[in-house]
């Protein structure tokens, strides 16, 4: 079981704790992040264009996340990327806007309301009496499954149910209460829905504090009537979106819950967030003789109804080719009565799903006649619809799930994979499936002929993927995937009404030419399993309702036009959003039960939680003005405008810059004051949030925007990423693997858990927080803290005058780095801007304070040094920053002031290369030492004997050996390479390149290929001009002889010297000086000997 870590010695985080205290009371005090419009005056004559120029903005949000519980880290992961995104902005000089409101729009909130009042009543005002109601629950529960093992054949169901009865029940709304922190005699208390809405925000609001947070908190609300401001607000979008015919009335499919009697959508529902309706053919096959079996279990049980198998298919145009039908033989199936003519035979899930579409009626009564397990039915003989064969029998097959369709399947064996080979395996073993022959008897008829598998797509597939039985599961859902595709794309229709149509042209002709003859009917069912917050399994309901007309043509091009203007950052996300408009429809924006702000027009209805949450971002424009620090409304904000002053033609005057209406409610003023404050902060620049809200929340919000606002207030930007795993573990309450915000910041800090999420990831892909991580975050911060302060306060022992050549290395490093981790701020890459503006900054001190060990480092560096340190991470650890800004270098303004440094000369690539081209030299001197002493040990313990010139502990030197030209092999290489690239692909010919070698004669040379590999590959890095050119931009022998004192320190030579190639031949022969290893030396590739004195 994956359980969170325990950290052993706490005194270094809790000193870094209270520093983090410290400066956040500093940041609230001076209001640090409560960011306003330019007033008026100032921006009095400008072009918008001036405007940015001259007051430049930037406003990111999130998704405002729901209040039935505290935040947990994959919400802190979430906001990270947004908070991040704020330190950066704000040292570029801009107004940074940065709110967070409250979601409690919906069903969960109303629903654990509920059920506590269900469980008062059950275990007490304070639940005192839950152990004793328990144990008798699980009693009763115990006995029922006694009784189902006694008349049970089947013993191991029983056993399960035993199991079952007793786990039932151990979660309870009052213990998840509990769980998150809420005293039991507390717990009462929310019993009314109103209490979850002042109670879990401020909580929210102190941890993302605690988190170091920059948020402007005037600008915080609810949703729903719980603030009338924000009511009124949405009252406007929805009058808008229904005047403009966005919004409409009629029958529709929807998911939706029998026991809160309403659509039950993505927010409302514990699982199965994303399943839609699955629309099918329901095809009525008439029973013409009952099985011995059935017709006792039926026996005066239907009355004068005509009983019908009924199968659930997407393939309607091949009901020509039926050869029988089959069902499970693990399957419970129920006689439904559909009305006093008629009854069907279906499982239970499609009768329920039936009962709400007016297909069993009346509507949600469901009458079982009798109960048939699948086994019973088997050998019925029932009516084939439109096939040539009228009358087919029911046979036994392996993979029918009860979960999907009605349990009953129609059979075509020339066009389905499964059929087919179901059907093959009963007529090889009929005794073993308890089958008559002769039920088996009819052969595949042909139905669609297609280009690649001609009349029989079935059996040319099974043949083709060499399918050996209906085993094989894997193979035949390949197999069904590819029958789909060709027979609807490719297919041509060869017998029936409609021969010689296409398939995509007759589907549908013939379904509704079967649902005329009374032989068939529409039906549907959610794609997936669906159960709503109050645990009920969901159906597919047909029902009148309020919807959203997306997926309307013109709609859906406007919002393709949008997305094609913004930035999505990746190619991943841009797909996500295409491929949800190329599906997404009419989506229920209304329901009875839960709570939300009333559908103006129909009072009877409550906007739901995805549709009162896609324009919200403007709001947060003009939210300060409305209620200032008051999250509910009830404390009007500095204009002293009430929320009836608030109406539709108000709204409609500050967003989208229609005329003033006459007899306002209130002064032109104060509706100034607010378009004023939205003119400059719309639209938002970025919004970020998990990858799951693109089939949702997220497309939705571009649909709204496109329909609601002008086009230069559509978003610029949406970012999403993946969710956050803790210690390589998907989070999870039951394994111990979870922690919320306030615990992560409690056991690490804020500083050390932000850098965490930094390093957690930004792409798509699940990121990872890792604790080990955050707690060496800990010692590293501190560690580095502790080393700045005595830095600064040493100061007046470190080096001063001019700067000697590794002080130039270091500067540029520190420039260099500078640079790049802006370009990872900019591209919002906060992994990558961590590695680079934290741990590689830090590298480059190290090897500076380990190069000029002999000298010492230059005062001006190393206080130059520190103040980049703070400056690059003070978007991610700005605590840590803000400690070496105010208390290490004494800085008046706080560090969220300060602006992001810019080198004060232009960086050398030369020195920077020569910079990696002296560690690269000491680590390879280093390890082939290493590699040397591993070997003599490894001897010693073997016993053995190795003789070598070269005895590592003792005295030695080493000497250098620089070549200024390649072998001539390399040479030839690169030349061939040169003449298979093509520049304006900017690719290399391979073909080209092995044919060159073959010609020259190099291909048989073992050196080559490698090499030719190593430069593509140097070619990619650099670009090819560079690779092609093969010099060093500088002087190999002068950088090595600036390393030498330092080589000879950290390798404890007694003496070390550089030698050219040519130099070095001119003593071959001597000892110390062997030709081969001299020859190995390339440029940028230096030999080096040892050698004992």
């Amino acid at each position: 079981m994956a359980q969170t870590i325990e950290l052993a010695q706490t005194a270094k985080r809790d000193y870094l704790k209270a520093l983090e205290v410290k400066y956040q009371d500093r940041w609230q005090s001076e209001r640090l992040f409560q960011v306003n419009a330019p007033s008026q005056e100032e921006l009095a004559g400008l072009s918008k264009e001036e405007i940015k120029q001259k007051f430049p903005k930037w406003f990111g949000n999130f998704p405002y996340p729901y209040m039935n519980g505290s935040l947990h880290l994959g919400h802190a992961f979430t906001i990270s990327k947004i908070e991040f995104a704020a330190g950066y902005q704000r040292m570029l000089g801009k107004r940074v806007l940065f709110p967070h409101g409250f979601h409690v729009t919906g069903m969960p909130i109303k629903a654990s309301a509920d059920k506590i009042i269900r469980e008062l009543e059950l275990f007490g005002q304070d639940f005192e009496n839950f152990e004793e109601v328990q144990a008798r629950i699980e009693a009763e529960a115990e006995k029922e499954a006694e009784k189902e093992e006694a008349v049970s054949a089947d013993k191991s169901k029983a056993k399960k149910g035993k199991l079952n009865a007793k786990s039932t029940g151990l979660t309870y709304q009052f213990q998840i209460m509990e769980s998150i922190g809420v005293p039991r005699s507390e717990i009462k208390k929310f019993a009314d829905p109103q209490h979850w809405l002042s109670y879990f925000p401020p909580i929210a609001i102190n941890d993302n504090n605690a988190f170091g947070s920059r948020i402007d908190w005037r600008r915080t609300f609810l949703t729903t009537p719980a603030n009338p401001y924000y009511d009124a607000f949405v009252r406007w979008q929805v009058n808008k979106l229904y005047r403009l015919g966005k919004i409409k009335f009629g029958e529709r499919y929807t998911i939706y819950s029998p026991k809160d009697g309403q659509p039950c959508m993505d927010h409302d529902r514990q699982d199965g967030e994303g399943v839609g309706p699955q629309e099918y053919t329901g095809v009525k096959m008439e029973v013409v003789q009952w099985s011995p079996e059935a017709e006792a279990l039926i026996s005066n049980k239907v009355g004068n109804r005509k009983i019908y198998l009924v199968a659930a298919t997407l393939r309607p145009e091949t009901m020509y080719g039926q050869t029988n039908c089959f069902v499970g033989t693990g399957i419970k199936y129920g006689v439904f009565a559909a009305n006093d003519q008629e009854a069907y035979v279906v499982t239970l899930r499609a009768a329920r799903n039936m009962a709400f579409q007016g297909i069993i009626t009346p509507r949600g009564n469901i009458e079982k006649l009798a109960e048939l397990p699948g086994t019973a039915i088997i050998g019925t003989k029932i009516k084939a619809p439109f096939a040539v064969n009228p009358e087919v029998y029911v046979l036994p097959m392996d993979n029918v799930l009860p979960t999907k369709g009605t349990g009953v399947v129609t059979s075509v064996p020339s066009d389905s994979p499964d059929d087919y080979q179901t059907l093959m395996d009963l007529r090889k073993k009929p005794e073993f499936y308890k089958i008559d022959p002769s039920w088996a008897a009819i052969d595949p008829v042909p139905v669609i002929e297609t280009p690649t598998y001609g009349d029989m797509t079935a059996p040319a597939l099974i043949k083709q993927l060499k399918i050996q039985s209906q085993k094989d599961t894997k193979q035949l859902a390949e197999a069904k995937e590819i029958a789909y595709k060709e027979g609807f794309y490719n297919g041509k229709m060869i017998i029936g009404d409609f021969k010689g149509e296409t398939v995509q042209d007759a589907k549908l002709k013939v379904r509704d030419a079967m649902i005329k003859a009374g032989l068939a009917f529409a039906y549907a069912e959610p794609e997936g399993m669906v159960t709503s917050r109050s645990a009920d399994e969901c159906v597919v309901a047909l029902m009148d309702q309020w919807y959203l007309n997306y997926g309307e043509p013109e709609w859906r091009k406007q919002t393709e036009g949008l997305l094609s203007k913004m930035n999505t950052y990746t190619p991943e996300t841009r797909h996500a959003f295409q491929k949800t408009l190329d599906w997404l429809n009419q989506w229920a924006c209304a329901r009875t039960y839960g709570l939300g702000s009333k559908l103006p027009w129909d009072p009877h209805f409550l906007v739901e939680s995805l549709s009162d949450s896609t324009v919200y971002m403007s709001y947060y424009t003009v939210a300060q003005l409305l209620h200032e620090d008051s999250i509910d409304g009830t404390k009007p904000g500095p204009l002293g405008i009430t929320p009836e002053q608030m109406t539709d033609e108000v709204w409609e005057y500050i967003f989208c810059n229609t005329a003033w209406p006459e007899n306002a409610p209130l002064a032109k003023e104060k509706a100034d004051a607010l378009k004023h404050e939205y003119e400059y902060f719309y639209p938002f620049d970025i919004r970020s949030s998990a990858k799951d809200l693109v089939p949702n929340h997220l497309t939705f919000a571009l649909y709204n925007h496109a329909a609601l606002f002008p086009e230069d207030k559509w978003p610029l930007s949406m970012r999403t990423n993946g969710h956050l795993m803790l210690n390589g573990k998907k989070m999870s309450k039951s394994t111990g693997n979870s922690l919320t915000l306030r615990e992560a910041i409690e056991k690490f800090g804020a500083d050390a858990t932000r850098l965490s999420l930094a390093d957690a990831g930004d792409g798509l892909e699940d990121a990872n927080f890792e604790e080990k991580t955050a707690n060496a975050n800990i010692l590293r911060v501190h560690t580095l803290l502790g080393w700045c302060d005595e830095m600064v306060k040493d100061q007046a022992n470190l080096r001063t005058g001019a700067k000697n050549y590794h002080d130039s290395v270091f500067e540029n490093e520190v420039n260099d780095l500078i640079n790049i981790t802006k370009s990872h701020y900019e591209a919002t890459n906060y992994k990558d801007a961590l590695k680079f503006g934290f741990y590689e900054l830090q590298s480059a001190r190290d090897w500076y304070r380990e190069v000029t060990a002999d000298v010492g480092m230059h005062k001006d560096l190393v206080l130059y040094w520190i103040r980049i340190a703070a400056l690059l991470i003070t978007p991610l650890a700005p605590h840590f920053a803000e400690n070496i800004w105010t208390d290490i270098l004494k800085e008046p303004k706080s560090i969220q002031l300060a602006l992001w440094p810019t080198p004060s000369t232009a960086v050398d690539p030369t020195v920077i290369e020569a910079g990696a081209y002296m560690r690269g030299t000491i680590k390879t001197i280093r390890d082939a030492e290493t590699s040397l002493l591993k070997m003599l040990q490894k001897a010693a313990k073997g016993k053995k004997v190795v003789e070598t010139a070269f005895d590592p502990k003792k005295p030695k030197s080493v000497r250098v050996y620089v070549a200024s030209s390649f072998p001539d092999w390399q040479n030839t290489a690169v030349d061939v390479v040169k003449s298979a690239y093509d520049e304006k692909e900017d690719k290399v010919d391979d073909a080209k390149v092995r044919a060159a070698l073959m010609e020259t004669g190099l291909i048989k040379d073992k050196r080559v290929m490698p090499f030719i590999q190593a430069f593509k590959k140097r070619m990619g890095q650099y670009g090819a001009q560079t690779a092609f050119r093969r010099t060093l931009p500088f002087s190999e022998s002068q950088v090595l002889q600036e390393l030498l004192p330092y080589l000879k320190k950290s390798l404890n030579l007694v003496d070390a010297e550089v030698l050219s190639v040519e130099e070095a031949k001119q003593h071959e022969g001597e000892p110390g000086f062997t030709k081969s290893i001299i020859e190995a030396s390339e440029p940028g590739s230096p030999a080096f000997e040892y050698r004992n004195v």
